[in-house]
């Protein structure tokens, strides 16, 4: 009996959001993208599987994109006032001090090389907060927990970049380094399955309704 994961990274956020370190920082959606992309949010509305348990992170952008999805047609509409479970150790990277950076200040502060694909390495841990290769551990415990809460159902999970990478890190059984040289894209689609034997990768960055 498997549990399914399908791992959905949020829409884009906001332009002035992007010019900085906002990690687990509760920045805003983009709106302009949120109208552009109805196609997409269609295509992974017709594509989710139905029914499924739902979650998103304590952070609004994805629970905004989950409203999105339920809107464009998933066949499970929430209902007024409904409330999506929560669940916080899906959560972006917590840079610590450094949250609301400008990006061209951070190499300044780093204590090792920034890695190529990511704003740190994998095992810098910021001042008050975590490591890429802690978020791993947490990501990696959330699923497990979840697959033990529903097995052999479907699990939808609107979650970040950085935890989607982690996800998958916790999967391949490897530490964060490998992962962050996968790029995950804004509304994509990432499967993962865990089974009898362990967990497997069903597909990474799929991309519903393009």
């Amino acid at each position: 009996m498997h549990t399914g994961f399908w791992l959905v990274r949020h829409a884009i956020v906001e332009e002035n959001a992007r010019t900085m370190l906002y990690g687990a920082m509760d920045v805003g959606l983009c709106a302009t993208s949120l109208a552009e992309q109805r196609p997409i949010y269609a295509g992974l509305a017709a594509r989710l599987p139905q029914p499924a348990h739902w979650v998103v992170t304590p952070l609004s952008r994805t629970r905004r994109t989950a409203e999105a999805i339920f809107a464009a047609g998933y066949p499970a509409p929430l209902l007024p006032g409904q409330e999506l479970p929560v669940e916080p150790n899906l959560s972006e990277q917590h840079f610590g001090t450094w949250q609301g950076l400008p990006y061209e200040e951070l190499p300044a502060l780093l204590t090792h090389p920034a890695h190529a694909f990511w704003p740190v390495a994998s095992h810098e841990v910021p001042p008050e907060g975590e490591s890429m290769d802690d978020v791993v551990v947490r990501v990696g415990t959330a699923l497990e927990r979840l697959a033990t809460a529903h097995p052999g159902r479907e699990v939808v999970a609107v979650s970040h970049g950085g935890a989607i990478r982690a996800a998958i890190a916790h999967a391949m059984g490897v530490k964060a380094d490998p992962v962050l040289h996968i790029s995950i894209a804004n509304l994509s689609l990432t499967r993962l399955e865990r089974v009898a034997e362990g967990w497997r990768v069903v597909c990474v960055n799929e991309m519903a309704g393009v």
